[in-house]
């Protein structure tokens, strides 16, 4: 895109001028929709219950306790709740 040929424009050479507007035109739509394309909305953590993750897993509650203990699983605290994040446990089912 060049903006150097702004005052150049005039009427014997107005088809040039449309046909590098029309062609600059046609690279931004391309540079738009390979962005779009590329374009991945960040999605939130998604946050589970104790009871949530054991349902998951298959296990007991004493379980999943033993390895928050171990470190093998990171607990959120909110007050008197714990969550843990869905992508964190996901990525723990390959370790455990």
């Amino acid at each position: 895109m060049n903006n150097s040929n702004q005052a150049d424009v005039s009427f014997e050479n107005l088809p040039n001028a449309v046909s590098r507007v029309s062609s600059d035109l046609t690279e931004l739509k391309q540079l738009v929709e390979e962005i779009k394309a590329s374009f991945e909305p960040k999605k939130p953590a998604e946050y589970m219950t104790r009871s949530e993750v054991a349902e998951m897993l298959k296990c007991d509650l004493s379980t999943i306790h033993n390895w928050n203990q171990k470190g093998k699983l990171r607990k959120y605290c909110l007050g008197n709740r714990t969550y843990y994040k869905r992508s964190e446990i996901e990525a723990a089912m390959t370790v455990i």
